[in-house]
Parts: C-alpha cells; sequence; structure tokens
C-alpha cells in the first residue's frame, strides 16, 4: 500500500521496531529500566541482520521467467515508465523545500515486505 511508505522512516530504526527481541516485553508500565531495555533489544549484530535484507525496488525482475518476445517487451516498457516517473519526481523534487521520495518508483519496493 502507498499510503504506508511513509512507515520506513519511523520503523527502519531499530529501537521503534526490533526485529526479535531477546527478552518477553514487559507486562506492566513503569516495569522497565535502560538495564532491561538493553537486555531485550536484539545486540548490533542482530540489529544488523534483520536490516540486511534484499530490498528491489518497483520494476526491479532479478528472476527471468519469460523466455518469450512479448513479455520481455511488456518488462522493458513497464521499467522505462518507471523511469520517465522517477526522472520527474526527481526534477520536481529540485524545487521543493523538502523533497517528496514516497512515490519515486526507486523507493517503491518491489513487493510488500512489513
Amino acid at each position: 500500500d502507498l499510503l504506508l511508505l511513509s512507515q520506513y522512516e519511523l520503523g527502519a530504526w531499530m529501537p521503534n521496531f526490533p526485529a526479535s527481541m531477546r527478552n518477553p516485553p514487559p507486562q506492566a508500565k513503569g516495569t522497565t529500566s535502560l538495564e532491561s531495555y538493553l537486555d531485550t533489544i536484539p545486540e548490533a549484530l542482530g540489529c544488523g541482520w534483520g536490516c540486511l535484507f534484499n530490498e528491489l525496488s518497483l520494476g526491479t525482475y532479478p528472476d527471468e521467467h519469460f523466455k518469450e518476445e512479448v513479455p520481455k517487451q511488456l518488462i522493458a516498457a513497464f521499467q522505462g515508465c518507471l523511469a520517465q516517473i522517477s526522472m520527474e519526481i526527481q526534477e520536481r523534487n529540485k524545487s521543493l523545500p523538502i523533497p517528496y521520495r514516497y512515490l519515486d518508483p526507486h523507493q517503491i519496493e518491489n513487493s510488500t515486505s512489513i
């Protein structure tokens, strides 16, 4: 869902949404300490592994599923349209005080990853 793309800025920072936890979450409010928090979130190496996912942008197909020319031409045309859209968005963003990148095809993942 394109509306959820802005979640990445919040969710990509590991303390907000850790990929794993070493201890269960607290059962009552106010019972945590810095030490218990640090014992719960993953260590740096574990966090790094959680962040090392294979992110492919929209229109990127690493596996070749088609041998026929027509599907290959359609994929190439689709990728060309995405490249044009991306160039238009990047050009528009040059004049904006804060660039809006959420709908740039290069920023959209090829599939749902949340």
